[in-house]
This record gives C-alpha cells, sequence and structure tokens, in this order.
C-alpha cells in the first residue's frame, strides 16, 4: 500500500512538472522570441541584443510570457498588440505597408531608366 502511495505521489509530481517549462527551455525560447522582437528605443537592434532598460523591461516581459505557458508565437502577438507592428523586426507585408516594401525596387527602376535615358544621349552628344 505504501509503494502505490508512493507512485501515486512521483507520478504527480512528474505530470506537474512536466507542464511547467524548465528555466533553460523559457531562457532559450526567450532568447528565440527576443531576436524576432525590435528595441522600441534602439533603432535596429533586436531586444536580445539591447542593453537599453527597456528591452531588459521588455526581456523580461517575454520570459514571463513563456513561464505562463505562452507559445512564442503568442508571446509575440502579445508584443505586436501592445507594441503595434514596430516591435517586429521584419514587418509583415500589409496594405499599409506596402510602400514600405516596393519603395527600394520602384526607386531602383527609376534610377536604372534614368541611366539609360542619360546614357543614350551623352553619346549623342559626342
Amino acid at each position: 500500500m505504501r509503494w502505490l502511495v508512493v507512485i501515486i505521489m512521483i507520478l504527480s509530481f512528474s505530470a506537474s512538472a512536466i507542464g511547467q517549462p524548465s528555466d533553460v527551455e523559457v531562457e532559450m525560447r526567450a532568447k528565440e522570441v527576443g531576436r524576432s522582437l525590435r528595441c522600441v528605443v534602439c533603432q535596429n537592434q533586436s531586444i536580445d541584443e539591447s542593453d537599453a532598460p527597456l528591452a531588459v523591461d521588455m526581456r523580461e516581459l517575454v520570459r514571463n510570457r513563456l513561464r505562463e505557458g505562452d507559445s512564442n508565437a503568442e508571446v509575440i502577438s502579445y508584443m505586436r498588440e501592445r507594441y503595434g507592428d514596430y516591435v517586429l523586426l521584419k514587418p509583415p507585408v500589409q496594405t499599409n505597408t506596402y510602400i514600405l516594401w516596393l519603395a527600394p525596387f520602384i526607386l531602383l527602376l527609376a534610377g536604372l531608366l534614368w541611366f539609360f535615358a542619360n546614357a543614350g544621349r551623352k553619346e549623342e552628344d559626342t
């Protein structure tokens, strides 16, 4: 009878331990999430790289959310809701960000057209 009680206690303890992520797992996942989130104080540093006090607070917030059982995507979604799309190091393609994604290609095309138009004129002048 005692062995049965001991086995039940061990199983219940291991079941509760399985539900909680270990500190090592939380830290690894926090670094992974932190590399995809921008420090809102720093220009182009992730919260994982930044030493700004706000980045430290953001890293702690990420760790707390992960300890509570949130997935990486849920943590990123929470941070996005709280800080906006600016917090993402790779902003999503949306209707309000088309100019951000298309501007480099438009400028390159305009530059190439200008170059070829002027290159043809200089040959005619000489």
